[in-house]
């Protein structure tokens, strides 16, 4: 075998990583979203199922590990709290100021910002976090503000190129 075969590029590493199947443990514990208002789920979810078919919107399902998960490609959390009362175990605070930490983000896949009209996330949103600007040369910029959006997913089934994802806020330490 070359030497030149034997080495790979930086990029083509990184590239190969995004390839990763999404059931591998730090990927799946990373992006799953549990129920609005969990709070210190892994100890006191008992994995009973019991908030899955609470759920008017059928968005919360049984994940790989037992324990409840949300499904945006199925359609919105509208915060109804069925999930919360269906449980008997203290997993959830519906006292808190938001129901849960989530980031929106949209891939370079968006119709919108390819110059293709779509304005179907934005029109869907309904706290007006998603806004469309138009920019010169007919394309258009899509822009998130992540401190107005509820994490509801109602953007995430409407995209008709799968452009949305969206996946638990990360805390940035500050140094």
């Amino acid at each position: 075998m070359s030497s030149a075969s034997r080495l790979t590029s930086r990029r083509a590493f990184f590239t190969g990583l995004r390839g990763l199947p999404d059931n591998t443990p730090d990927k799946q514990q990373s992006n799953t979203i549990r129920p609005p208002w969990a709070v210190k789920f892994d100890e006191s979810c008992t994995a009973c199922g019991d908030c899955a078919p609470a759920c008017p919107e059928n968005i919360i399902h049984i994940g790989q590990d037992g324990r409840p998960e949300i499904d945006f490609d199925k359609g919105e959390c509208t915060f109804c709290g069925a999930c919360s009362d269906a449980c008997n175990e203290p997993v959830f605070n519906r006292t808190g100021d938001t129901p849960w930490q989530l980031e929106l983000s949209v891939s370079n896949k968006c119709f919108a910002e390819n110059g293709v009209y779509c304005r179907s996330c934005g029109d869907v949103c309904p706290e007006g976090a998603i806004r469309i600007i138009p920019q010169l040369g007919g394309r258009a910029r899509v822009l998130v503000d992540n401190d107005t959006c509820t994490g509801c997913g109602a953007c995430i089934g409407t995209c008709p190129v799968t452009a949305i994802s969206i996946r638990p806020a990360t805390e940035i330490p500050h140094g």
